[in-house]
């Protein structure tokens, strides 16, 4: 389903955009083989080889925001997460914590451990959730219906550790990143809208699977919140910076953001190119191989399509990052804007380090990240006006 290429995500934007509109209101809830109702392409969008921005563009270049609002909605869904998230990072390092804490525990009782494993491996006894842990195993992806039903299922009818459903979902997920996967897992359990639950029945799996697993039984009646603290209080969006007009700039990309257009303007100043991937952090546990397999060949299609314009590219670790700068003789170490997650914590780092670092912000991210102060549906007021301060209805060429 996902070639690893800027291409196969134009390509796949492009499929999509004529069933944008009324054919994605009407149909995007449910979960049939192929996913022909929906567009598939976050696993592009989350190591942004395509930009949210890229894909609004593409959109509202041929349907109106009205006629698309369902759609050009769940990409802000992202926006929103991200920009959530960058305002309360306590939230993720609370997430590690737990899921460190839920990992210990599973190693020291037998009951726990079989369970997860079994909700793992789909051995559970249901159907629709067996089939949905294989699908994530075997593709990288589920429908967003199918995670709301099992993450509903993990919590309240086997009665898990969210962390750990949390920490499958990243493990397998080509699009799992801190913030859409981890809130969205809160939510479900009650811990993102304060007390407010999603609980998953087998008349709504019917419906929305075409009846495919029709009389599932057995699942919880109730979904009580889980217990949690309030959220932290909001802190500000550390602001992104510009490559000083005097500098010699090593690039380096990440797997947050793959892109290397926000360094164009200063392409005759960087004297080397990197790319350092922290996939393998994104769980304490070993990650499914096709995630990254999938980020590794990201990266290197990122690789061939600069080199016109960078070079050669350099497989990066990042403790080598400082000293590879240095030896090149560059001035400032330039990088996509990391939001919260392992690349944030390699920048944390880097800047520790002996040369300034420059974290290349989005306006995009800039200009919509300051709105996610609370819910989404307050979020989403602002959707028109951020299309129309951002350009976004002003259509993209997609050759």
């Amino acid at each position: 389903m996902f070639t690893p290429t800027r291409t196969a995500a134009l390509e796949k934007l492009t499929e999509f955009l004529p069933h944008a509109g009324r054919d994605y209101a009407a149909k995007r809830n449910f979960d049939v083989p192929g996913h022909p109702h929906v567009s598939t392409l976050s696993p592009y969008v989350r190591h942004r080889v395509l930009s949210e921005a890229d894909v609004l563009q593409a959109t509202l270049a041929r349907h109106s925001l009205k006629s698309a609002e369902k759609f050009v909605q769940e990409v802000f869904w992202r926006t929103y997460w991200k920009g959530w998230l960058e305002m309360r990072p306590g939230v993720w390092r609370d997430y590690q914590r737990g899921l460190k804490d839920q990992i210990a525990r599973a190693k020291g009782d037998a009951r726990l451990k079989t369970a997860w494993d079994d909700a793992c491996d789909g051995r559970t006894g249901i159907d629709c959730f067996d089939h949905w842990a294989h699908q994530l195993r075997d593709t990288g992806y589920l429908h967003n219906h199918a995670r709301m039903w099992f993450a509903s299922i993990w919590i309240f009818t086997l009665g898990l550790p969210w962390q750990l459903g949390a920490d499958f979902f990243m493990r397998h997920l080509l699009d799992g990143d801190p913030a859409s996967n981890t809130l969205s897992w809160r939510w479900v359990g009650g811990l993102q809208t304060l007390g407010k639950t999603y609980a998953a029945t087998s008349s709504n799996i019917t419906k929305f699977t075409e009846g495919r697993f029709a009389g599932t039984h057995g699942l919880a009646k109730d979904a009580p919140a889980l217990p949690g603290m309030p959220h932290p209080d909001r802190s500000p969006i550390r602001p992104g910076g510009r490559i000083p007009a005097d500098a010699k700039v090593a690039l380096v990309v990440h797997d947050d953001d793959l892109d290397t257009s926000l360094a164009h303007s200063a392409a005759d100043q960087v004297v080397g190119f990197g790319i350092c991937l922290q996939t393998h952090r994104r769980s304490p546990l070993p990650m499914g191989d096709r995630v990254t397999q999938f980020a590794d060949d990201l990266a290197t299609d990122t690789a061939h399509r600069a080199a016109d314009r960078f070079g050669d590219a350099t497989r990066l670790k990042a403790p080598d990052i400082a000293t590879w700068a240095q030896d090149l003789g560059a001035t400032v170490i330039a990088l996509p804007f990391a939001p919260v997650g392992p690349n944030a914590d390699v920048a944390d780092q880097l800047r520790q380090g002996p040369l300034p670092v420059v974290e290349l912000k989005r306006p995009y991210d800039d200009a919509c990240w300051p709105y996610a102060t609370a819910g989404f549906f307050k979020f989403k007021e602002k959707i028109p006006r951020l299309v129309t301060d951002l350009g976004l209805d002003m259509g993209l060429d997609l050759g």
